[in-house]
């Protein structure tokens, strides 16, 4: 069998109600797009490594770039990143920012991927 036709079905049907009661119920454009943007946020190792030492614990710049071997320049623009798309927060404490997960959200959708691929 052709490798392209595996996901197609054998025959042509559309199950005309399913298909409305589904379109009623679609996300819009810009949900669609806001959440392509999180999972493309999402898709880059060291930023996903930060978030990671970030489930564990409350760190400052430099003890995130200790935790991932990633330079602290180099930490603090994926932090950016991260801020920009409310993944992370942060709070100063005289000259050190200490970075966290933004909120509980963030928490269990990485906790739920995590678990999704370690299974």
């Amino acid at each position: 069998m052709d490798r392209e036709m595996i996901d197609l079905c054998e025959v042509n049907c559309i199950h005309e109600e399913t298909v409305r009661e589904v379109r009623r119920q679609m996300i819009g454009e810009d949900t669609a797009l806001a959440l392509a943007e999180l999972f493309k946020t999402l898709g880059d190792p060291t930023r996903v490594r930060l978030l990671y030492a970030l489930m564990k614990k409350e760190l400052c710049v430099c003890d995130l770039a200790a935790v991932t071997g990633a330079s602290e320049s180099a930490v603090s623009h994926q932090l950016r990143v991260l801020r920009t798309h409310k993944l992370v927060r942060f709070r100063r404490e005289g000259k050190v920012l200490y970075y966290t997960l933004a909120d509980n959200h963030v928490v269990k959708l990485f906790g739920q991927g995590l678990e999704h691929v370690t299974e």
